[in-house]
């Protein structure tokens, strides 16, 4: 799972910054022409580097946890989901080639308010996985290293604190930089299976449907972390040479990829662990220790750790740069739109979000590191956003088109995992009606103002 908002912070067209919000686009920002050097090979590592994160060190297990062995069913029914999902977002990022994104397009087709909200649930619904992957790259180290699991919260705070320094300071994970820890990543993952999967056995797939439908549905709202990130077309497409062919094709690479990893990683992970694998938090490093025992944990550990701090200085940075964009355009307090130094660091919207991330951490830590209610945030806020998404796809793109019968498959999908995402959508719901407040305080000063123009001459 790569942050989504990390996306959008790439060099801003002429004419302005690029608004994760929406509002500093030019007046018709779908429609600008593409300008981009991305063909098909760095287009699909960009998307496979989008979609596959860290998501393959928790994920297994936790769905494993949930599902039992159905879990492997529950990875299957979201790759076949975001296949119209993808495809939505291909096509209409192929069409409308614009740095602004999903928002841009819910601003387009159902309004401003709608863009606030979806600005609201990356910021404070998506910004749960912070300390999710902080956690993650903790308990691989701590595990490695044979540490008491009570030190899993202090390396947590370690592995953010040299990211938020950096950010800080300024300095950005370059592009090239992110694929490579994806690579690495991958690499990590492939070995693993191939070295672990000899010791699978079929009796550890029985029975099947050990925790009932509910625990496959269960499954399929956790997964939605691991096939995030489909949208990141929608935020690049400018960056592309030929946009309408290449995204399509960069798409399908990317769903074969990340759709053939995950499927072997949870497959692997049930027919070696079994349900093990739902009683620990690294069923990768627990891979490693069947399939390549001795150095093959350590390797795994220290892979982790790095992409760990890499994603966590991508999302530290994704979230200062929309924090500000958001303070920017009035949707937060103003004085969070304050740049410093010379390179215009957003230091206070970052000092906000590490805020926001200490007490979703603090939180983690009195529940007793249980990553699941924090996954659930993070992946109701990202099925959230996904829903308007689908739903603006509709209303922008031509009718009965390719892309629009997409859109129309992938509105109805993501109304049941709205439904499986369950009490956790009560997060993205109170931060959607955060965002009708807002709109109602702007009416009613708008309105106020007003009264107080007309009344001027009538007084005078």
């Amino acid at each position: 799972m790569a942050p989504t908002t990390s996306r959008t912070a790439r060099p801003a067209p002429t004419g302005g910054p690029a608004s994760p919000s929406g509002r500093d686009l030019p007046a018709s920002p779908l429609d600008r022409s593409p300008t981009g050097t991305l063909g098909l090979a760095r287009g699909s590592a960009l998307y496979v580097a989008s979609v596959l994160g860290t998501g393959v060190l928790a994920l297994p297990g936790l769905a494993t946890r949930v599902a039992g062995p159905a879990s492997v069913l529950a990875v299957a029914l979201v790759l076949v989901a975001s296949v119209p999902l993808a495809g939505t977002f291909a096509a209409l990022a192929a069409r409308h080639p614009d740095r602004g994104g999903v928002a841009s397009a819910v601003r387009a087709a159902l309004g401003p308010t709608a863009a606030r909200a979806t600005g609201y649930w990356f910021s404070f619904g998506v910004c749960a996985g912070v300390p999710v992957v902080a956690v993650l790259g903790a308990e691989y180290v701590v595990a490695v290293v044979g540490a008491d699991r009570a030190v899993v919260p202090v390396v947590a705070v370690a592995l953010v604190v040299v990211p938020a320094l950096a950010v800080a300071l300024g300095v950005r994970v370059a592009g090239a930089v992110q694929l490579g820890l994806t690579t690495l990543l991958l690499a990590a993952v492939v070995v693993v299976v191939a070295a672990a999967a000899p010791a699978a056995s079929a009796e550890r797939f029985t029975p099947f449907l050990s925790e009932g439908w509910s625990g496959v549905g269960s499954a399929v709202s956790l997964f939605v972390w691991a096939f995030a990130g489909w949208e990141v077309g929608t935020h690049v497409s400018a960056d592309f040479r030929d946009p309408r062919r290449t995204i399509p094709a960069a798409t399908g690479v990317a769903l074969v990829v990340v759709g053939v990893a995950y499927l072997a990683l949870q497959v692997t992970t049930v027919g070696v662990l079994g349900t093990d694998a739902g009683t620990g938090t690294v069923a990768l490093l627990d891979l490693a220790r069947v399939g390549a025992p001795g150095a093959g944990p350590v390797l795994v550990g220290v892979v982790a750790a790095v992409v760990t701090s890499g994603v966590l200085t991508a999302y530290l940075a994704a979230f200062a740069n929309l924090g500000q964009a958001l303070a920017r355009d009035g949707d937060l307090p103003r004085p969070l739109a304050a740049l410093s130094g010379r390179g215009g660091v957003r230091r206070r919207a970052l000092a906000v979000t590490l805020a926001l991330a200490a007490g979703y951490l603090a939180v983690l830590v009195a529940t007793g590191l249980d990553l699941e209610p924090f996954v659930r945030v993070h992946t109701s806020s990202m099925v959230a956003v996904y829903a308007l998404g689908m739903v603006a796809a509709l209303r922008l793109l031509p009718r009965r088109s390719p892309g629009w019968w997409l859109a129309a498959v992938a509105t109805a999908l993501t109304a049941v995992l709205l439904l499986l995402a369950g009490a956790s959508l009560v997060a993205p719901a109170l931060l959607a009606a955060a965002a009708i407040v807002v709109t109602l305080v702007r009416r009613g000063g708008g309105r106020g103002r007003a009264d107080g123009r007309s009344a001027g001459p009538e007084a005078g």
